[in-house]
C-alpha cells in the first residue's frame, strides 16, 4: 500500500520543525517590536533648545516633529521673545549620496527580519537530510514488517546503528526467527505425523481383508469408514499444510478449462452443470490437481448437506469466472456463513458420522487465495445454500 506524500513521516516531521523555527521567528519578532515599545515609552522627554552666541537659552519646545512630504522632519521652536523659527533636519542620504548614512528604525527592522529568514531557511535545510535519513530507516522497518506478514517469514530487518530504531529491528528478528522456527517444527510434526499414521492405517487394512466370514458385516463397514476417514484426514492436514505455507510451491500454473474440470467432477455425483456463455471464455490459470480438489469438495460438501438435487453454474463476469455450487439442503446461518472456513469448524448439531473431518472447505478458501480469487456463502431464494468462487480469467 503506498502512502500518500503528505502522509509521509519524514515530511511531517520536517514540516514540523520549520513550523516551530518559523514560530520561534514570529516569536522573536514580536519580543523585539514589545522591547523597542517600552524603550520609546519609558525613553525620558527630549526638547529642542536655541542659544545664542553667548550660551543664553533664548527658546525650547519638546522635539515634535512636523512631517512634510517630500522633506525632513522640522520642529517648530517659539522663542522668549515670541518669534517662531522652524528648524529642519535633512533628509537621510540617498544611495547615490557620498555622505555617511545612519539606518534608521525602519531600516533595523527589516535586516532583522532578513536575519530571522535566514536563520528559519538554514535551520529548515540543515534539518530535512537528518529527518530523512531517519525516517527512511523506519520505512524500511515497515516494509520489512509488512514482507513477513505477507509470508516472507525469512525476511530480516537491517540492525545498522545503536538508537532506538536498531533496537526495534534487532528485537523483531529475534521475535521472527522463534516464529518462524515454531512453525518450521509445527509443520514438521505435522509431516512426521501424517507419515507415521500411514503404517498402522495400512495394517487395519489388511487385518479388516483378512478378517474372517464370522466377523458382523456391519462392523467391518464401520472400520472401513474409519479408515477411510483417516486417510481423508490425513490428506488433508498435508494439503492444508502446504497451502498455509505462502512460499511453498503448489505446482505448476497453466491454462486450465474450467468447464471440463467441472463437468468431470459432476459425472462422479450426478450434478446438473449450466455453463452460461462462451466456454471459452471460462479459462482460468492454476493447478489441475488443486482446483479439480476444490470442486470436489464443493460437491461433496453440498451432497451430504443438501436434500435434493445439486447444481453447478459457470459463468464470466468482467474478468473473473465465477462457480457457484447450488443445493436445496437446510442453508447455512447468517452468523456461521464466514466460520464455516475455518479449519474443524462444524455447524450445531452436525454429528461426525454425518460424514467430513471439518477441513473441506477451509481447503477450499486456502486453494482459492492461493489462485487470487474468493469464495463466499449465501443463501438461495428457493432454499438451500450457495458457494460462489470467483478466479481470475487467464
Amino acid at each position: 500500500m503506498k502512502i500518500p506524500l503528505f502522509q509521509r513521516l519524514y515530511l511531517r516531521i520536517w514540516l514540523a520543525v520549520v513550523g516551530a523555527v518559523v514560530l520561534m521567528m514570529l516569536l522573536a519578532g514580536w519580543l523585539w517590536r514589545v522591547e523597542a515599545e517600552r524603550e520609546r515609552a519609558t525613553r525620558p522627554g527630549r526638547e529642542i533648545v536655541l542659544r545664542d552666541a553667548t550660551g543664553t537659552i533664548i527658546g525650547q519646545a519638546p522635539a515634535r516633529p512636523i512631517r512634510v512630504p517630500g522633506q525632513g522632519p522640522e520642529f517648530e521652536v517659539t522663542t522668549r521673545s515670541g518669534q517662531t523659527f522652524y528648524i529642519q533636519l535633512p533628509r537621510p542620504h540617498e544611495p547615490g549620496d557620498m555622505g555617511p548614512r545612519r539606518a534608521g528604525p525602519t531600516t533595523q527592522r527589516m535586516n532583522f527580519a532578513w536575519i530571522l529568514a535566514l536563520i528559519a531557511a538554514a535551520v529548515a535545510l540543515g534539518s530535512y537530510p537528518v529527518v530523512r535519513r531517519l525516517t527512511q530507516r523506519l520505512e524500511r522497518v515497515e516494509s520489512g514488517v509488512r514482507q513477513w506478514g505477507e509470508g516472507d517469514l525469512g525476511r530480516r530487518l537491517p540492525e545498522d546503528g545503536h538508537d532506538e530504531v536498531a533496537h526495534l529491528a534487532r528485537g523483531f528478528n529475534e521475535a521472527a526467527g522463534r516464529v518462524q522456527a515454531l512453525l518450521q517444527s509445527h509443520k514438521a510434526l505435522l509431516a512426521n505425523a501424517s507419515h507415521e499414521l500411514r503404517s498402522p492405517l495400512t495394517r487395519i487394512r489388511m487385518g479388516l481383508e483378512l478378517m474372517g466370514a464370522q466377523t458382523p458385516a456391519d462392523l467391518k463397514a464401520e472400520i472401513a469408514r474409519n479408515i477411510r476417514e483417516l486417510d481423508l484426514l490425513i490428506d488433508e492436514i498435508l494439503l492444508a499444510s502446504r497451502l498455509d505455507a505462502s512460499q511453498a510451491d503448489i505446482g505448476t500454473l497453466e491454462p486450465l478449462d474450467l468447464v471440463g474440470i467441472a463437468a468431470e467432477e459432476c459425472s462422479r455425483v450426478n450434478a446438473e452443470l449450466q455453463v452460461e456463455g462462451d466456454a471459452a471464455s471460462l479459462t482460468v490459470m492454476g493447478v489441475a490437481k488443486l482446483l479439480r480438489r476444490l470442486v470436489r469438495n464443493l460437491l461433496e460438501n453440498a451432497h451430504r448437506h443438501a436434500a435434493g438435487e445439486v447444481t453447478v453454474q459457470l459463468s464470466a463476469h468482467g474478468n473473473m469466472v465465477t462457480l457457484a455450487v447450488n443445493d436445496r439442503g437446510p442453508g447455512v446461518p447468517t452468523e456461521f456463513r464466514e466460520r464455516i472456513f475455518e479449519p474443524f469448524f462444524r455447524l450445531p448439531g452436525a454429528s461426525e458420522r454425518d460424514g467430513g473431518v471439518g477441513l473441506g472447505l477451509a481447503l477450499v478458501k486456502s486453494i482459492v487465495q492461493r489462485h487470487g480469487g474468493t469464495v463466499r456463502c449465501t443463501s438461495r431464494p428457493q432454499g438451500g445454500a450457495c458457494f460462489e468462487v470467483s478466479l481470475p480469467q487467464k
